[in-house]
């Protein structure tokens, strides 16, 4: 209850933020080349974030001690998204991939006002279920294509993941993973 709780929090703040950010930066952005090309960031950010969930759900935590005893950067770090399956795959896949899609439909809806706004002669319904199209085929199509490969690399997928963390607890001095959760030792055997 108390995990769910705090999803939920911070599932506000950050779809708010994410909200507000494209509330005030889109209207400024003239060129209607960089509304689309944050529109395909955003699209993308949610595939690869899909990935790395899923990936963590797939991900075997064996080769990880190996690298871990020969200290490699990221093998601890990977083996904590293993240890932590559930939370990192909740946390990217439905905490990170839905405000994706809910930031993505808001910035295709503010694409199709631009357009109209710029040229009245266009049919803002045409244009609106060209643009909710677009958006799912690409989110959809991008998420397929990302499972497919986050099952089948998993481990290395974890590993790079485990990686990227390590640096950025080094750079931050931040460690995401509690300790708590580090001792629930889970050997996920395949």
């Amino acid at each position: 209850m108390k995990s769910a709780l705090i999803i939920g929090i911070g599932t506000f703040f950050l779809a708010s933020f994410f909200s507000l950010f494209s509330e005030l930066v889109l209207p400024k952005i003239q060129i209607l080349l960089l509304s689309f090309l944050f529109l395909f960031l955003i699209i993308f950010l949610g595939i690869i974030f899909d990935i790395i969930g899923i990936a963590a759900a797939a991900a075997n935590e064996r080769p990880f001690h190996a690298k871990a005893a020969k200290k490699v950067k990221g093998s601890v770090q990977a083996i904590k998204i293993v240890r932590n399956a559930d939370r990192v795959a909740s946390f990217c896949n439905d905490v990170v991939g839905d405000i994706c899609g809910t930031v993505s439909g808001a910035l295709g809806a503010a694409i199709v006002f631009q357009v109209v706004l710029n040229h009245p002669g266009f049919n803002e319904s045409i244009l609106s279920i060209i643009m909710t199209g677009l958006v799912a085929a690409l989110t959809v199509s991008g998420k397929a294509l990302g499972k497919k490969k986050a099952i089948a690399e998993a481990d290395h997928i974890v590993f790079r993941v485990g990686q990227a963390l390590a640096w950025m607890e080094n750079v931050m001095g931040v460690d995401l993973f509690s300790r708590k959760s580090n001792r629930k030792h889970k050997d996920r055997r395949r």
